[in-house]
């Protein structure tokens, strides 16, 4: 990441209009925003095309963001919000695949090939559980599992109180263990820890 002064230097300098700035804040935060979107929408056109326009939001928006504060919350908020159109632009949004690095526990629970069915079914499984959690519940899934953010972290940068995150993850995780345990299926452990 780059350092405060330098990133609140090319931030002033993109609010001047200065392309080439644009193009190091680009440089340096791409991945970021590329990741995060192809986290929560498991397509990578799609993620390419929401970072091009996170960018252009930062060029158009420029002359609002507060150069004394570090850019990286604003560029996930915006994420996330370019993410929740495209999802509700898509008739059947796609599955966040990589959520599953969340319950790592599935692979050790069905060591054995002749248990491959049942994996595939109980991944499925959590697909379908996360593709039905509301986006704000998403949101705080992609940021927290996925991007490994901190409760604090993710309350700025969704503009919620950190009791209202936890809440999500909170409300996200049972649902999951609800719908396993009805499918009589392993619960993997999950860290209920938020400090």
């Amino acid at each position: 990441m780059l350092k405060r002064n330098k990133e609140r230097a090319l931030i002033v300098r993109t609010q001047q209009g200065d392309l080439k700035a644009l193009g190091e804040l680009y440089q340096q935060y791409r991945e970021l925003v590329f990741r995060t979107a192809l986290a929560a929408t498991n397509d990578a056109h799609a993620a390419e095309d929401i970072l091009q326009a996170c960018f252009i939001r930062l060029y158009r928006y420029a002359g609002s963001i507060d150069a004394e504060r570090p850019l990286r919350p604003w560029l996930y908020r915006v994420t996330l919000n370019l993410v929740y159109d495209w999802s509700a632009q898509r008739r059947w949004p796609q599955p966040l695949d990589e959520i599953l690095e969340w319950f790592q526990g599935f692979v050790a629970a069905f060591p054995a090939p002749d248990h491959q069915v049942e994996e595939k079914e109980t991944i499925q499984l959590v697909h379908q559980v996360i593709d039905e959690l509301s986006p704000a519940q998403q949101k705080v899934v992609v940021l927290f599992y996925l991007e490994d953010i901190s409760v604090e972290e993710i309350s700025e940068i969704l503009a919620v109180p950190s009791g209202t995150v936890k809440s999500r993850l909170y409300y996200a995780r049972k649902r999951l263990r609800k719908a396993l345990l009805r499918q009589q299926r392993p619960v993997p452990e999950v860290s209920y820890e938020f400090t």
